[in-house]
Order: structure tokens, then sequence, then C-alpha cells
């Protein structure tokens, strides 16, 4: 999608809409383009995953397992939309958020056992994070260094250019983001990760509302246009 995205200017365009404040809801796919982090992309991709980011999380693709492995599972309803109690997740290929920066409302966790890929991607960052080692992420990240603990890690940020000129400029320590990798649960490596998340205009959700016969979650991203637009 990275690579189509730029051939005719769209990516941009899509940044810029993101960032109007107009509402914007990316589902599996989607959820993935709208992170500020990503670990397991594809090696096939040149420079990595491109990303329109937006939400301060750390993602990591295909979590639940290939297209052959998609599945339903119970998953928590919209805040609001209780009424029908649990809400069915429908997860294809899908992606799971592990960790979330200050501002990102968490609006649904599950626990499940990432697939044998993703359990290689999680450790093999956890053992660079052990060793002390800088892990080159993407454009957007510098490092991840090194902290007391496994579970933590200070993510340092390149910070943006507001000119096409100017040159960009690392944040200080002071400014670095504390990210909390989930704990893997013994025997099973079962992780709790979060499944659908907001920050004020934009909502992601690593699993697939538009084919259910389930509409709340519609209903509520119905409501986040219906408070922009009376805002």
């Amino acid at each position: 999608m990275g690579l189509i995205g730029t051939v005719d200017g769209m990516w941009e365009a899509l940044k810029k809409f993101t960032q109007s404040k107009r509402p914007v809801w990316g589902t599996c796919a989607g959820m993935i383009l709208l992170a500020e982090r990503c670990v397991g992309g594809s090696a096939v991709i040149e420079n990595g995953q491109s990303l329109i980011g937006g939400m301060d999380v750390l993602v990591c693709r295909n979590y639940f397992g290939s297209q052959i492995s998609s599945f339903e599972m119970a998953t928590p309803c919209p805040p609001g939309f209780e009424d029908g109690g649990d809400y069915p997740g429908v997860f294809i290929r899908a992606p799971a958020i592990l960790s979330a920066g200050d501002g990102i409302d968490v609006l649904g966790k599950v626990v499940a056992t990432p697939c044998r890929q993703a359990a290689v991607v999680l450790r093999e960052l956890e053992e660079k994070i052990a060793n002390g080692e800088n892990v080159i992420m993407m454009e957007v990240v510098d490092a991840l260094d090194r902290k007391n603990g496994l579970r933590y890690v200070d993510v340092k940020k390149e910070a943006a250019p507001t000119d096409c000129n100017e040159e960009k400029k690392d944040i200080s320590a002071s400014e670095m983001e504390k990210v909390e990798l989930p704990g893997a649960a013994d025997g099973t490596n079962a992780r709790e990760v979060i499944c659908a998340a907001r920050k004020k205009n934009i909502l992601i959700t690593a699993f697939h509302p538009e084919i259910t016969d389930d509409y709340r979650w519609h209903k509520y991203f119905y409501q986040m246009v219906v408070e922009s637009i009376n805002c």
C-alpha cells in the first residue's frame, strides 16, 4: 500500500487528512498504517513499512497469524455500547498493539498467543534490548535503548521538520518516550495485547467490524463524526 500510495500523491493526501482532525478509522492494515512504530514488517519491503502515523503505538504485524489462521473471538465492545455483551471480533492476518503512549485511550485488550513468526520477532526484539543494542526500526524511530528491566525501553524519535528545507533534529533524552512490552505467560507465550484504541479523531481496531452483523463499532465511529461536525 505504501508503494502504491506514493505514485499519485495519495500517501501525502492521507497524512494531511489524518492531521486535519477529521475522524479517521483504521482497521487491521489501516491500524498498522496509522501507527508511529511497527515491528514484523516484510523483508521484501524496501526501506521498511511505510506509515501514515498519528497514533503513538507500537504495532506488531501479523501477530495473530497468516491468512489461513483467520478466526473470530470475543472482544470488548465500544464504550457506550455495552448492550449486547462482547463484540465478535474477526481477525484476518491481524496485527496487535504491543504498547501505547500517553494520550492513547485503550478501548480493548485480548489475551492471545503470537504466531510463530511474530514470536520470533518479539524474542529477537527482547534479546536486542537485553543486550543493550540500538535497534533501528524505521525512519520515525532512531533507536531502542536498554534500561533497567527487560520490559522497558526508551524510544528516541526523530523530530519532524516544520519546513522542507529545515534539517531534522533529535529530541533530547528527557523527551524520549517509555514503551512497555507486554509480558509473556509461562508455557503458552500468550500476551495481553491491545486490539482497539483511540486518540482524539483517530480510531484503530485490529479486527474487521465491517464483515459482521454487529454495527456497534460503526455507531461509535458515527458518534465521532457527529462530534467533529458539532465542534
